[in-house]
């Protein structure tokens, strides 16, 4: 791999590259703060916003796909790696219209669901109408392997922003344009192979290199492992992708049965691959869809859409075209659609840049300060109560959750959830709870966001956020434990979305899952306290199939219960009123 660059500082690469595009086109503009590229606000009439992005180093996705007929805005992380949830919150709340709602379209990879989800449910507690599509077209790692995770999203992710793109662009609604991206998503297929890993500018050059003439098929966006290597030539190696994308006999893979009349082929350029060759490549991948399989395309698309760097490889995507059945313009049409966006093929039009637009967005609204009062009461003195219990009851279990996370993760968790803890039990000591469950609630949560990191903190800044949407939802008064436990559960809807984790996962889900099921049946916080407890005591001995636990060796995990879980139910039980010295409530 090459390891030489023109800008060796991958900050000021990535902020270079994105305010380049202000220049190319004269649509859009740049937050710098948050690395949002976003179109200037114009005349024309009001649409449902599009929203992307993920870790740079994939251009021209996602930043050079804004503008008229595609995305409103993108957010860009660091190389390879997903933006926070502040950048993508600013960028849905402010940086677009809002009016008619915002549809986020985001790639299937831990980071980006997490922290794009957390701001879908912070823009949904502010009020904002929002919707989320997860894309995940990869078939180059099979069922077996992806497990709960599920297959990666890559280059047809850009034709789902196209249609999407277009459908907004001609004014049709949120639920319209949610389902038809949803629909064009669970069309799609793809796969990549390359020659060789690539560099990231500022980081030192990794030792895994291909062995001369050998090629890798599946390998990810991010220099993730394929599915397998060897020595091939073009013509074996494109046959080998195109019986991974529509060999219905392998079970692994055959995620789509590509039989519509109309098939849209994509072969996208990760980065390095010259155009001489792409001309190549198109012809060879063609000529065998039409010999071995009789599909000839309705549209061929090939070009540099998504790429990994500099990557010395390329992707076949297959969209298999569908009725959109909202009676208007089919996928044909929609991908038809012109388009102003520097990362497509149609140009930037001539009265763009004679009107020399230069209006911008400013500020940072839309977060939870504003947050209005729901009518939702109880008593503040009592919710005080409660709650510094059973934080005090989390602090004070930080050594043993820290002896099991010890055990079977790196050691974190206790530490985690005590700064959490610690930090909220600060917040109300200083500023006294209104009553309103939704305003206090939401108070809380830019404590969880700022205070607890790593995978947990997203999962609860997820939850809460949730939580405040799932509160203003219910009716003004008193909150009941059966309206408490009534938000509680569309909150655990609207965290499963962005986690696979479930009851029998071995991680928090285990004990939140069954106080909130105990709390609707019997509304006794105390006996689902117990419940939550008594099912995180079972997670001793449970194998674990996400987090980091997953890859830790050894027998620990017959030892000690999952440390998140055993968090989560020492805070429960803390809410139900119980202190650490009280019988039944001794540590392992």
């Amino acid at each position: 791999m090459s390891s030489k660059h023109f800008i060796n500082d991958p900050s000021h690469l990535v902020t270079s590259a994105l305010h380049s595009l202000t220049i190319t086109n004269p649509n859009v503009a740049l937050d710098r703060d948050h690395k949002v590229v976003y179109r200037r606000p114009s005349d024309a009439p009001a649409q449902v916003s599009l929203v992307s992005g993920g870790g740079s180093g994939h251009e021209p996705s996602f930043a050079g796909m804004v503008g008229p007929g595609m995305l409103s805005a993108a957010v860009a992380g660091t190389i390879f790696a997903s933006p926070s949830a502040e950048q993508v919150r600013v960028g849905i709340t402010s940086r677009v219209d809002t009016s008619q709602g915002v549809l986020v379209v985001v790639m299937n990879y831990t980071g980006d669901i997490l922290n794009f989800g957390m701001a879908v449910e912070k823009a949904k507690a502010a009020g904002t109408k929002v919707d989320m599509v997860v894309v995940g077209d990869d078939v180059g790692v099979g069922r077996a392997k992806a497990g709960k995770v599920g297959r990666r999203g890559i280059a047809g992710t850009v034709l789902v922003l196209k249609i999407a793109g277009a459908l907004a662009a001609l004014g049709r609604p949120l639920e319209e344009v949610s389902k038809v991206a949803n629909l064009t998503a669970s069309n799609i297929i793809s796969v990549g192979a390359s020659l060789e890993h690539v560099h990231v500018p500022g980081r030192a050059a990794g030792t895994e290199q291909l062995d001369e003439g050998d090629v890798e098929i599946g390998m990810g966006i991010h220099n993730e492992a394929g599915s397998g290597r060897g020595k091939m030539e073009l013509p074996t190696l494109v046959s080998k992708m195109l019986a991974q994308l529509l060999d219905q006999s392998d079970k692994d893979r055959a995620f789509l049965n590509v039989n519509s009349n109309e098939v849209v082929l994509m072969i996208n350029n990760l980065g390095g691959v010259s155009v001489l060759e792409m001309g190549g490549i198109t012809t060879e991948v063609a000529t065998q869809l039409e010999k071995n399989y009789n599909i000839r395309p309705v549209r061929v698309l090939t070009g540099t859409f998504m790429t990994s760097l500099n990557g010395l490889g390329f992707s076949i995507t297959l969209l298999n075209v569908v009725n959109a059945d909202i009676g208007g313009p089919s996928m044909i049409e929609l991908l038809d659609h012109p388009s102003e966006v520097a990362g497509w093929s149609a140009p930037i039009h001539k009265t763009s840049w004679e009107a020399k637009n230069t209006a911008t967005r400013d500020g940072t609204s839309g977060g939870t300060e504003s947050i209005q009062k729901s009518g939702l009461v109880m008593d503040a003195t009592v919710v005080k109560s409660a709650l510094t219990n059973a934080l005090e009851r989390v602090i004070a279990a930080e050594p043993e959750v820290t002896r099991f996370d010890t055990v079977v993760g790196d050691g974190d968790c206790g530490i985690g959830l005590k700064r959490g803890a610690e930090a909220i039990l600060k917040h109300i000591g200083e500023k006294d709870l209104s009553g309103d469950l939704v305003v206090d609630v939401a108070s809380i949560v830019p404590v969880v966001e700022n205070n607890m990191d790593g995978t947990s903190g997203a999962l609860y800044a997820i939850f809460l956020n949730a939580l405040v949407h799932a509160l203003r939802g219910q009716p003004a008064g008193t909150a009941t434990p059966q309206v408490w436990a009534a938000a509680l559960k569309q909150s655990c809807s609207a965290l499963s979305k962005y986690t696979p984790a479930r009851p029998g996962d071995r991680t928090l889900v285990d004990a939140l899952y069954p106080f909130v099921e105990v709390l609707e049946r019997t509304g006794d916080v105390k006996e689902a306290a117990v419940a939550a407890r008594k099912a995180a005591d079972e997670t001793k001995g449970m194998q674990a199939s996400l987090g980091r636990s997953v890859y830790v060796g050894g027998s620990g995990y017959e030892e000690v219960p999952d440390p998140g879980a055993w968090g989560l139910a020492c805070f429960f039980l803390g809410l139900g009123g119980a202190k650490p010295s009280e019988e039944g409530w001794e540590t392992i």
